[in-house]
């Protein structure tokens, strides 16, 4: 097979930190508030721009209330459950990686009625079983697994626990429901492109309620803490910090969130999300080598997409030597420059693993496709040689 001619102009596929917007450069950071305390007046007014512009391009209800924390959305999830499980029962919901760690974690807090809902990589659980009278632990998109909720159809609205969302890979990719959900916790590396290190966290007023009158049998450390005497600490969501953010990576988000805005807001980064993947679909029924990770189509993410070789050869090796196959794959394609970071997550099946955010190009996607032929084309006469 002939090597591909054309190489994608980004070729920057990893599921985090991902691609910057399109048109990106350091230029783009020449306002940041730098040497200058992040309490200040110009310094809380850019946290709060940030905040202000979640709301607008997401269109979170008004009553909700939007904050920047420390520690990424790992650290945002865990705030959540450290400062709300505990007052009734819990159901942790998990089909990848990190909603595992999630499971992990809420046993260690020791809640004493805990349901467990677990599903392998490539299928999810079944959504009907949950107990919608407990909190609800779950991850929107998994971006280990490609697997994500197929809608938000399945949530009560008379539900009594809360809704705990990890959304870190699906805010900006997909309609979210934000009135079936309580808290709502990201990250700007994901679908923003932006820098690592901040999460966001979104509270209803149930979660606000929740925070204002439990008190959880546990020390919170203070990076989780949102709430003082029995009241909400409304300058974490007016534009105060538990902890210093990087003003640098607060001037990078800005940037990306103005893109979003003079896009259209979510909508049209939902629609780059759902182009990209549309690529992939296209090409992946193309070819019968391979397929998505997730078992069915309703279930496949448009973010962290997720690929699986299928062929019969491919199938009988061993688990090392898939990993052995995928490795070349792509350390073939990261030295010709067209793709980088694509392989899947390490605790995941040997595979591919594709960011198709918005910040990505559907006609690098494109290009990519024709590159990823090719990798495995020359990685397959190399196995096949190396047993002759």
């Amino acid at each position: 097979m002939t090597m591909p001619s054309r190489k994608p102009k980004n070729p920057c596929f990893s599921s985090g930190p991902c691609a910057k917007r399109p048109g990106w450069s350091a230029e783009a950071l020449s306002d940041a508030l730098l040497g200058r305390s992040h309490r200040s007046g110009p310094g809380k007014a850019k946290l709060k721009e940030a905040i202000e512009l979640h709301k607008e391009t997401l269109g979170i209800p008004a009553d909700y209330k939007v904050g920047i924390v420390p520690a990424s959305d790992t650290g945002a999830v865990e705030m959540a459950m450290w400062s709300m499980l505990g007052a009734t029962g819990v159901d942790m919901v998990a089909w990848e990686s990190f909603g595992s760690d999630w499971v992990k974690d809420a046993k260690a807090l020791g809640i004493d009625s805990l349901n467990e809902h677990k599903a392998a990589y490539g299928e999810i659980v079944d959504l009907s079983a949950i107990n919608q009278d407990n909190d609800v632990v779950f991850t929107w998109n998994g971006t280990t697994s490609g697997v994500r909720v197929p809608n938000g159809d399945w949530i009560k609205d008379d539900r009594k626990g809360l809704m705990i969302c990890d959304a870190t890979s699906a805010v900006f990719a997909y309609d979210m429901p934000w009135e079936k959900l309580d808290v709502v916790t990201w990250s700007w590396q994901k679908v923003l492109g932006g820098e690592a290190a901040h999460g966001m966290i979104v509270l209803s007023p149930r979660a606000v309620e929740r925070l204002e009158t439990y008190t959880p049998p546990r020390a919170l450390p203070k990076i989780f803490q949102m709430a003082k005497n029995g009241k909400l600490n409304a300058a974490l969501f007016e534009g105060a910090t538990i902890n210093t953010p990087s003003m640098l990576a607060v001037e990078d988000c800005l940037d990306a969130l103005k893109w979003v805005k003079n896009l259209g807001g979510a909508k049209a980064t939902i629609d780059r999300s759902k182009a990209n993947l549309d690529v992939i679909e296209k090409w992946v029924s193309g070819n019968e080598w391979i397929d998505f990770l997730p078992v069915t189509e309703d279930i496949r993410s448009r973010t962290s997409i997720c690929l699986k070789i299928v062929t019969p050869d491919f199938i009988a090796l061993s688990d090392e030597d898939q990993q052995a196959f995928i490795k070349k794959m792509v350390k073939t394609l990261d030295q010709e420059g067209v793709a980088y970071d694509i392989a899947a997550y390490r605790d995941a099946p040997a595979g591919l693993r594709i960011w198709g955010g918005a910040t990505v190009e559907a006609s690098d996607l494109e290009i990519l496709t024709e590159w990823i032929n090719w990798a495995y084309q020359q990685t397959l006469s190399g196995l096949s040689q190396a047993a002759a």
